[in-house]
């Protein structure tokens, strides 16, 4: 029996290009050295860290000295709250996030919460967007973060980032994005957009798992106090020996999304109009198609989605983020968009991406149709 893979959201396969590059730098004929060492080794590895560093920051649209490397898109949000939180209390200690956000990001807000930090949990809209009006009304005096993702990793709704930091720029308030789906589905520039701090992650996007990076903004200059102490990597920000080969695999994959994300947002949303076409008749989509990235498509059936799930076991698919797929509630997000228990436990994540075709959406339209 074919297995069929639709399960990008979680994680995705390394772009067979990226595996190659990766080769270079783990045996003994590759560059193998520790970057930080002075010798002839580590220096070959430093110089395969920049190339990597300066291809993420393209990405979008940064310089490659406001990229520090992370263990992922977790530590990256877990470094950016926590530690904009702890140096600039003295400002304030409020935090404003939203109820949707990814559980790295609410549980590390529930975490300040116990160490005297106040935070404000906004409710989305029934879009998942949140309405400016309300966001800019829970902005205070003490407020020294905000915390926003830029697409929801359920849904595939996004937020509109540009407007929410027009108003977190005037007000001199930092903006924390975790952008872990974004890279190769939507532009996000931080030329454009005055974005303090960025969560990025390689393994969304054809890249390894186990790396990921944080922008921080160089002018005005923005700082974090470090979760990790040692040997003063990454400006004293994170410490610990990079990871070359990852780091390396993190900077190809994001340079090869950048260049194909027009054709890969056509191919995937071809992808989506066919399988809405398909089972529009046994499924209702939980967000708006204007207002979602075509790469994740949640939808609700009459069904019990546990119970499809089992029915069809040569189909990847999931009822929500992989990091909290072993809990038996019904999902977080979509109960906090308003819909009911029943609802989010009748609705099915559907994630699509780079190596998936029109004949694999059709087999799946068969399958549900079926069950």
């Amino acid at each position: 029996m074919k297995n069929y893979y639709f399960d990008y959201a979680a994680t995705t396969p390394i772009d067979p290009v990226v595996v190659e590059k990766m080769t270079q730098f783990l045996g003994l004929e590759g560059q193998f050295g520790n970057p930080a060492s002075t010798h002839v080794f580590g220096q070959d590895a430093k110089r395969a860290v920049d190339i990597a560093r300066e291809q993420v920051a393209d990405a979008i649209g940064a310089e490659a000295s406001e990229i520090v490397w992370t263990s992922g898109a977790t530590e990256s949000n877990n470094l950016a709250i926590k530690g904009a939180a702890k140096l600039y209390q003295n400002k304030g200690k409020h935090i404003i996030t939203c109820k949707t956000e990814h559980v790295s990001v609410l549980d590390t807000c529930q975490q300040l919460e116990k160490e005297g930090f106040e935070v404000t949990y906004l409710d989305p809209e029934p879009s998942g967007q949140i309405d400016i009006h309300k966001f800019s009304g829970a902005l205070r005096a003490d407020t020294i973060l905000v915390s926003l993702m830029h697409i929801n990793n359920e849904t595939g709704v996004w937020h509109d980032i540009e407007k929410i930091a027009a108003i977190t720029a005037t007000r001199n308030i930092l903006l924390h994005v975790d952008a872990a789906q974004s890279i190769g589905k939507k532009d996000l520039d931080v030329k454009n957009i005055p974005i303090d701090l960025i969560s990025l992650c390689a393994h969304k996007t054809y890249g390894p798992k186990g790396i990921g990076a944080l922008y921080l903004r160089k002018k005005p200059r923005v700082k974090v106090a470090a979760l990790l102490h040692g040997g003063g990597q990454e400006n004293g920000m994170r410490a610990g020996t990079l990871a070359t080969h990852q780091i390396v695999g993190m900077g190809e994959a994001f340079q090869i999304a950048k260049q194909l994300q027009k054709q890969e947002v056509e191919h995937v949303q071809q992808l989506r109009e066919t399988l809405l076409a398909e089972i529009g008749d046994i499924a209702t989509l939980n967000a708006s198609l204007e207002e979602s990235v075509p790469h994740i498509v949640n939808l609700q059936f009459k069904k019990n989605g546990k119970e499809i799930m089992a029915a069809m076991p040569q189909i990847a698919v999931s009822m929500g983020s992989a990091c909290l797929s072993k809990g038996n509630e019904a999902s977080y997000v979509l109960r906090a968009m308003g819909l009911s228990e029943t609802q989010a436990n009748n609705s099915i994540r559907f994630s699509l991406g780079r190596f998936t075709n029109e004949s694999d959406v059709k087999k799946l339209s068969q399958i549900l149709k079926s069950i």
